[in-house]
C-alpha cells in the first residue's frame, strides 16, 4: 500500500510537471494572441470615426466651394473605397494589413486634398462648423496613430514570445503563427516638399 501511494504520487508530481510545462506556454501564446484582434478592432475603431467625419466636412466645404466638385467626389470615393477594405482579426497577414492600408491610403489623401481647397476660402476656413471638423479629424488621425502603435506593440510582443525558447516549441505545435505589423507607407520615407 506505501508503494502504491509512493508510485500515485510520483506520477501525479510528474503529471503535474508536465502540466506546467506545456499549459504555461500555451496559456500565454493564447493570451498574447487575444491581444492583437482587440487591438485590431482599435485601430478599425479609429479609421471608422475619421470615415464618419467625412460627410459632415464635405457637406460643409460644398456650401463654400461649389465649383471644386471634382475633390469633394474623390473624398467620398475614396472614403468608400477605404469603408469597403475589411480584414479579419484572424487573418492579419502581412499582405491584409498592406491592402487595407493601401484603402486607408488613399483616404487620407483625398483629404489632403480637401484640406488643400479649403485653404483657398478664407470665409470656410473661418466657419466654426469646418474649424470643429477639422479639430475633430485631427484628433482622430493622432488617435489612429496610437492605435497601430498599439497594435504593433501587442504583435511584436506575441511573435515575441513565440518565438523564445520553449515556448517555440508548442507555438509550432498549436498552430500559433507570425501576425503582421502595420508598416509606415512607402511615400512616407520622403519628406514633403515645402514652398513659400
Amino acid at each position: 500500500m506505501k508503494r502504491t501511494l509512493i508510485v500515485v504520487g510520483i506520477i501525479l508530481l510528474v503529471a503535474f510537471i508536465l502540466y506546467r510545462m506545456f499549459a504555461g506556454p500555451y496559456n500565454k501564446a493564447v493570451e498574447l494572441e487575444e491581444q492583437i484582434p482587440f487591438m485590431w478592432a482599435q485601430v478599425e475603431n479609429q479609421y471608422q470615426r475619421r470615415a464618419d467625419l467625412i460627410p459632415n466636412l464635405v457637406n460643409t466645404v460644398k456650401g463654400y466651394a461649389q465649383h471644386e466638385q471634382q475633390t469633394l467626389t474623390e473624398v467620398m470615393q475614396a472614403r468608400a473605397s477605404a469603408t469597403q477594405v475589411k480584414v479579419s482579426a484572424n487573418d492579419l497577414t502581412p499582405e491584409a494589413i498592406a491592402r487595407y492600408q493601401q484603402a486607408q491610403a488613399g483616404l487620407t489623401s483625398a483629404l489632403g486634398r480637401l484640406l488643400a481647397v479649403a485653404e483657398n476660402y478664407p470665409n470656410l476656413k473661418a466657419n466654426e462648423n469646418f474649424r470643429d471638423l477639422q479639430i475633430q479629424l485631427e484628433g482622430t488621425e493622432n488617435r489612429i496613430a496610437l492605435a497601430r502603435d498599439r497594435f504593433n506593440e501587442a504583435v511584436v510582443t506575441y511573435n515575441t514570445a513565440i518565438r523564445r525558447f520553449p515556448m517555440n516549441l508548442f507555438a509550432s505545435a498549436f498552430g500559433f503563427e507570425m501576425k503582421g505589423y502595420f508598416e509606415a507607407a512607402t511615400a512616407a520615407e520622403q519628406a514633403p516638399t515645402v514652398e513659400f
